[in-house]
């Protein structure tokens, strides 16, 4: 098949390597150069997408992310660039559209479980932007379009997480938060090919809320700092759990965060 991916960061990387050695034809457009070899780059502002030179395309992987979290930087990268992406695309014999959202989509925000059967209320702007962009890739691909809802991608730098160590000497409430390894993330991107009749949204996670405050204090021991104080037990964030993913039979390798951030922080050593 030819795949194209439309983005093409760290993620978008991973899953391309991973299609290509299964052997897949890649074409990813970005706006910077890229040197993988085992890919065709085309340089292009999604705004003014052109697929009108290349080669029928069967799959798409839409892998867009803001240079700001601002409001404006959402309208633009995320929801203004539907019509142009879908107007190049439709000349083309697409089987699928794989769009990479959020989980931001679900609007709780007071320890709630979340799942692929819960209801989608964003409560912030942010969160309406990516649902708008999910509603207008939903009526474009009616029939071919899978929503991605990943939560927190880890697992290339720790360095976020140190400074937060370092600065952090008290938190006001427990925060859950939720974490998927970038591996396991493009694994089951990638994997996504072989399913039959994939489910119209996935979220992916690890399946391991945690609060924030614990991950915080974790890196405070392992960096020999003041560990921060807890000042109530108010709760916040959600608690997500990949239902369909894991009805799937994927198998995550990476559902220990710590694990992982102990590997990180000895490199770095």
């Amino acid at each position: 098949m030819h795949i194209l991916f439309i983005g093409y960061g760290k993620t978008s990387r991973r899953v391309a390597k991973q299609l290509f050695e299964q052997g897949h034809q890649i074409t990813t457009i970005s706006q910077s150069p890229k040197t993988d070899e085992f890919a065709t780059h085309l340089i292009q502002d999604v705004h003014q997408l052109d697929l009108t030179q290349i080669k029928p395309i069967d799959w798409v992987y839409v892998l867009l992310s803001p240079s700001q979290s601002s409001i404006d930087g959402y309208q633009q990268t995320y929801v203004d660039s539907v019509a142009p992406i879908v107007a190049a695309l439709k000349q083309h014999p697409i089987q699928k559209v794989v769009v990479v959202s959020s989980t931001r989509v679900y609007g709780e925000n007071k320890g709630e479980r979340i799942d692929d059967a819960s209801c989608i209320q964003p409560v912030d702007e942010q969160g309406r932007l990516l649902r708008q962009m999910e509603q207008l890739y939903q009526q474009a691909f009616s029939k071919q379009c899978i929503i991605i809802r990943p939560t927190g991608i880890y697992g290339t730098s720790v360095a976020r997480m140190i400074k937060l160590a370092e600065m952090t000497q008290s938190y006001s409430k427990v925060h859950y938060s939720n974490r998927i390894h970038i591996n396991d993330l493009a694994r089951f991107l990638a994997q996504l090919i072989h399913v039959e009749h994939p489910e119209n949204s996935y979220i992916v996670s690890n399946n391991q809320p945690i609060p924030l405050h614990e991950i915080i204090q974790w890196f405070q021991r392992q960096l020999n700092l003041p560990e921060l104080v807890l000042e109530n037990g108010e709760q916040s964030g959600k608690r997500i759990y990949a239902t369909r993913m894991k009805e799937a039979g994927f198998k995550l390798e990476h559902e220990d965060c710590l694990g992982d951030y102990k590997k990180l922080l000895a490199q770095m050593g």
